[in-house]
């Protein structure tokens, strides 16, 4: 697998991750039936002529299984983050599945901070293109990594 390919394997993941964990919180679905619907059915496959793009299974399920583990935590930090009055419970259900993927992966310490915060202000552009949502998941993640440093 070249290189871009493996970077779009990664970035589709994470794509696929905040989807999961909307479709849970929205279908009040397990993480074993979302996981297996998109690893199955998503990852690389077409429906209704629409073509999904391959993922990274691995950082796929890692950054579901952290998110879900650690939500509560994820949440404080995520918390810590937004101005006062607005806790993650008061946020479009997009931009909680966002943060939590997206703390997920910042508290997994795999991947460079500066590109969990790049690949998932990405990832809000594609739920948002004409909104200013990107700049605030910015600034949420930034903060958050921030904190985490502290």
């Amino acid at each position: 697998m070249s290189k871009d390919s493996h970077n779009q394997a990664k970035s589709a993941a994470r794509l696929y991750a905040v989807q999961a964990l909307f479709q849970m919180e929205a279908a009040d679905q397990t993480i074993d039936d979302v996981r297996d619907q998109f690893v199955t059915f998503r990852f690389g496959g077409v429906i209704e002529e629409d073509e999904y793009a391959e993922g990274d299974v691995d950082l796929f399920e890692n950054i579901l299984n952290y998110a879900l583990r650690q939500q509560s935590k994820i949440d404080k930090l995520t918390n810590g983050a937004l101005d006062d009055g607005w806790p993650i419970d008061r946020i479009d259900p997009t931009l909680r599945a966002v943060f939590r993927a997206a703390a997920a992966e910042l508290l997994s310490k795999k991947t460079p901070k500066s590109v969990v915060i790049s690949e998932f202000v990405d990832v809000a552009k594609a739920f948002f293109p004409e909104g200013k949502e990107p700049g605030f998941v910015n600034g949420v993640l930034d903060h958050m990594a921030k904190n985490l440093e502290a």
